[in-house]
């Protein structure tokens, strides 16, 4: 078949690509939450497989998660000189939403690699895969915020309205999730060092947030603790952590937590569509 000429016997010129486009990256995000049939099923089966055979099954999730968050309450409280009644709560709900926040980073750095014969066979968009680790993560935050309701019966908090708040949180968390999700599981996928160093950083900020000890400790009127608290909110999983835990704790939470994760979770979405249009198709070929 003869090329279309134009009058002046010219061939067309051939249109331009639009494959490395925000437009189109958009599109593979809202076409992929379409598809939440597919990775609600996918998520829930990643469970399933997990603690396939045993007893208890996902249960060993809540298990897992409580017998640890009672053991280092019990012993941090005990070194710090802290109240249980109040020490308790306050390292279980660091423990439960640190989970949320580290499968998120691990889970979601290899999340593509380690599904390379789904993403080459299965022809769905990119995003399936990310909201897939998401609501993963979401079910077992589901699984351990029963520890929270069990402690909250025996060491009931000076809940409020206020405790609503954790609902846009958990928004917060979850749009995080997607972006992080996104971002280090597009570039990890081509640089591999990078979940290992992801790994490693993860540990390192553990203990460098105020999870299994107070930032309050440290507000005394002493010169020294108060620059060792403007050190702590320079980490801003610490104020990850204040806008969920907060608000379950009966605290009121001022309102610079929650602009500096809106701003993180801004810068984070801004770098994700970046990725999303400049490397999004060359996943199925990093892989």
């Amino acid at each position: 078949m003869s090329a279309v000429v134009n009058d002046g016997g010219i061939p067309p010129a051939p249109q331009a690509s639009d494959s490395k486009t925000f437009g189109r990256g958009f599109k593979d995000l809202v076409d992929g939450f379409r598809n939440s049939e597919l990775w609600l099923h996918l998520g829930w089966t990643d469970i399933k497989q997990r603690y396939k055979r045993s007893v208890l099954g996902p249960l060993w999730i809540t298990v897992a998660t409580g017998v640890t968050a009672v053991a280092m309450g019990i012993l941090y409280g005990e070194l710090f000189h802290q109240d249980i009644k109040v020490f308790l709560p306050y390292v279980t709900l660091g423990f439960i939403f640190w989970g949320f926040i580290e499968t998120s980073i691990l889970d979601g750095s290899v999340v593509f690699s380690t599904n390379e014969g789904l993403i080459k066979q299965l022809p769905a968009p990119t995003s399936v895969h990310v909201y897939r680790v998401v609501w993963r993560s979401l079910i077992i935050f589901a699984h351990n915020i029963v520890i929270y309701l069990i402690l909250l019966a025996v060491f009931p908090q000076p809940l409020g309205w206020t405790v609503l708040l954790v609902f846009p949180a958990l928004l917060l968390y979850a749009l995080n999730a997607v972006w992080t999700t996104i971002v280090f599981g597009i570039m990890s996928t081509r640089f591999r060092d990078i979940g290992q160093l992801l790994t490693t950083a993860v540990r390192l900020v553990f203990f460098m947030t105020p999870i299994i000890w107070s930032a309050q400790s440290l507000s005394s009127t002493g010169a020294d603790e108060s620059s060792r608290l403007k050190l702590v909110e320079l980490n801003p999983m610490y104020h990850y952590l204040e806008i969920a835990r907060g608000p379950l704790l009966g605290q009121h939470v001022a309102l610079y937590h929650w602009l500096i994760v809106i701003g993180c979770t801004a810068v984070g979405w801004t770098a994700a569509m970046f990725v999303m249009r400049n490397y999004r198709a060359r996943v199925a070929y990093w892989v």
